[in-house]
């Protein structure tokens, strides 16, 4: 049986209009029904020109992602608190920008440091369990702001979340075909409270999963270019009939670089970004095997192992290797930082075959392993630490954020202000259907949107199903997030069906997507406050604990 996922037009619909030429002929007099909504009729004549065409392509993406912006920007500052992991990133974002490298702190600064005395960290190191790109990402928002501003502290993680959403409306777009299930694709992550709360708060995964999703979407562009370019370097090769035995070797392929980039950087900021790299340096050796089978290469499958293969994994690991690298200059640019000088100091430098490696390296090295061992390690109890096999189902989110108020602020109630990492649940029990029903769908038909798609929750989710013992949380999620979404709008896109719809099925169809956005937009809306920290009444609080394990 053929495993070959087949190429060709998107399974989901086409817009409900693109452009003038998509519009359906109008029915002959002798029809016994009309095809198509009177909303698609209505949509066609509004975008009949060019121009209005291009607002609409251009404008639907920018449209949700301003949504995005409002939601995440809107009372960023507030709590002006150092909120959940804050106390860590926040304040090693700062000594990073200030020092090269993460520091110090005297015991319980954040007080302290949220009441503006930013400048008491130490210059000794300290052991920062994750690389320090994101730090440096944090800590641009600082300076721009203020290390005193609760907006700086947050703006860098809240820019990524906006990116967030255009970029996923932008991949779906490309997809699927349609800007409209792009549109909803972006819409439904702008709504989300999960993707809300980690753009509203100062931690390294939100960045994480924007440098992922560029890379993916890097893919997903050289997938297209390298196709072209195989088939006309096949073309030259043909003599007749007869095909060259393993085909060419594509070497110039800048998108491939791009994704390495990308990936680089996401593990320069954690290292789960290392998986997307990984997983997706498969994906496109696969790709290439594929593609070579279609244009007809007799050793397809041998070339792009053994011919391409090498020369992608060159392309594409020293890249990613390289970006890593580079996010680490401040540590060796300075001396301060943590294990800067363990083999001088500790006596630990390298003998034998390796004993030219610069200590500066020998001394990275140990950090690198340090770090290792603390993370497969980490197993320190945690009331909100949620097992991976349960993160699909949002079984235990993270509370970022509590405090209860004077119940002056509820009209005399028990108040609470709360700031809860959970998704909206309709779009994300949804998102996990959709996952499964994408499974069989690949099964039975091989579409290849759907094998990119599932290849990002390879990537992001899978990998922590082997650190079950692990002390890890729901909100690493954000990571996989896009492509669960993404998944939702291939079913949205699948119920919608087709202009070539008989009318009245279309017309159904379009209600029932209309009235699914409608009730995401209400549960989001019903949320919202626990996503923000608004002040709330008790009572009003515990309606949104619809499982036991949410409180």
């Amino acid at each position: 049986m053929s495993t070959e996922v087949t190429p060709g037009p998107p399974t989901g619909p086409v817009d409900v209009a693109v452009s003038v030429d998509d519009a359906a002929p109008p029915p002959p007099a002798h029809a016994v029904e009309p095809t198509g909504s009177r909303l698609d009729d209505w949509w066609v004549r509004t975008i009949s020109t060019p121009a209005r065409e291009r607002l609409w392509r251009w404008g639907a993406p920018l449209a949700v992602t301003l949504l995005a912006a409002v939601l995440r920007l809107v009372d960023l500052a507030h709590p002006h608190a150092l909120v959940f992991d804050e106390t860590f990133y926040v304040k090693d974002a700062w000594t990073t920008w200030n020092l090269g490298y993460e520091a110090n702190w005297p015991a319980n600064p954040d007080a302290q440091f949220a009441a503006g005395d930013t400048d008491i960290f130490q210059n000794t190191g300290s052991f920062a369990v994750h690389p320090p790109l994101g730090k440096w990402i944090i800590g641009l928002g600082m300076a721009a702001f203020g290390p005193d501003s609760s907006v700086g502290w947050r703006i860098a993680v809240a820019v990524a979340g906006i990116l967030l959403v255009l970029l996923t409306a932008l991949i779906a777009t490309k997809l699927f075909k349609s800007t409209l299930l792009g549109a909803i694709a972006g819409f439904l992550l702008a709504i989300d409270g999960h993707a809300i709360v980690m753009s509203r708060v100062g931690l390294l995964d939100g960045l994480v999963a924007l440098f992922c999703l560029l890379g993916v979407g890097a893919v997903l562009m050289d997938r297209d270019w390298h196709a072209t370019r195989l088939a006309a370097a096949v073309a030259a090769r043909t003599v007749g009939d007869e095909k060259p035995a393993w085909g060419p070797v594509l070497w110039w392929r800048p998108w491939l670089l791009a994704a390495a980039l990308a990936f680089g950087f996401g593990s320069g900021i954690k290292w789960s970004a290392f998986y997307f790299l990984a997983a997706f340096g498969l994906y496109l050796i696969v790709v290439d095997a594929l593609a070579r089978r279609r244009l007809g290469i007799p050793f397809w499958f041998s070339s792009a192992v053994l011919k391409q293969g090498p020369a992608t994994f060159l392309l594409l690991v020293p890249t990613a290797a390289a970006a890593y690298l580079v996010t680490w200059i401040g540590w060796f640019a300075t001396s301060g930082g943590m294990y800067r000088n363990w083999a001088q100091s500790a006596g630990g430098e390298w003998t034998g075959a390796l004993s030219w490696v610069p200590l500066s390296v020998q001394n990275w090295w140990h950090l690198e392993v340090a770090v290792y061992d603390y993370h497969v390690n980490e197993h320190s109890p945690h009331p909100y630490q949620a097992n991976p096999f349960s993160w699909l189902f949002l079984v235990r989110p993270t509370q970022m954020f509590v405090q209860s108020l004077d119940p002056s602020a509820c009209g005399g109630q028990v108040c609470y202000e709360n700031i809860t990492s959970i998704a909206n649940p309709v779009i994300w029990w949804c998102s996990t259907a959709a996952l499964f029903y994408l499974v069989y769908r690949l099964v039975r038909k091989r579409e290849w949107q759907v094998a990119l798609v599932l290849m990002g929750m390879v990537a992001g989710y899978l990998p922590w199903l082997l650190y079950v013992n692990r002390t890890i949380f729901q909100f690493y999620t954000i990571a996989f997030e896009p492509y669960m979404i993404l998944a939702l709008t291939f079913v949205v896109g699948l119920a919608l069906g087709s202009r070539s719809d008989p009318r009245w099925l279309r017309s159904r169809n379009i209600a029932i997507v209309g009235a699914f956005l409608l009730l995401c937009s209400l549960v989001s809306a019903f949320f919202y406050p626990v996503w923000v920290g608004m002040p709330v009444p008790a009572w009003f609080l515990s309606l949104h604990y619809w499982l036991p394990t949410w409180r």
